[in-house]
């Protein structure tokens, strides 16, 4: 039909800007047509590849690593409709350097020098949980500056 064609062209324009989730599309063009039209679109685009769910977790775990957590990119592929299994499969073969690692490149980017009292201790740490570093890892690299 001539609405799941115009359907069909509005998920390919966003596809030809970025990789998109499947539930960030069906959200996208939820104003323009019926669930099942957009189910059906959505399906089609799938199943010849233009689409993957799989190809955009990878994209945003490339594009967004270097700055977050493993719970902050956790939590945003969940928001962006993907499979747990899937979040799991591409976190493990992303080759994300370790997280202690990304954290200490987070943290002296931002800080460069050494808490130097507890309220600056508190204020790093902070900032460090708000990019999804977890309590474990914030102490291991908090507490190399004050052994």
């Amino acid at each position: 039909s001539p609405l799941v064609n115009e359907l069909r062209q509005a998920a390919i324009r966003l596809l030809a800007r970025r990789e998109f989730s499947r539930a960030e599309i069906a959200r996208r063009l939820s104003a323009l047509g019926t669930s099942e039209e957009i189910d059906q679109v959505l399906s089609e685009l799938q199943a010849s590849g233009l689409q993957s769910d799989t190809r955009f977790a990878g994209a945003w775990l490339r594009g967004h690593a270097a700055r977050h957590g493993l719970s902050r990119l956790r939590q945003d592929l969940r928001q962006r409709g993907i499979a747990e299994s899937d979040i799991d499969a591409e976190l493990a073969g992303a080759g994300l350097p370790p997280e202690l690692e990304r954290a200490r490149d987070i943290w002296s980017r931002k800080f460069g020098t050494p808490p130097a009292d507890a309220r600056e201790w508190a204020r790093q740490a902070r900032f460090l949980q708000s990019r999804g570093f977890s309590t474990d890892v914030i102490r291991r690299l908090l507490r190399e500056f004050t052994a």
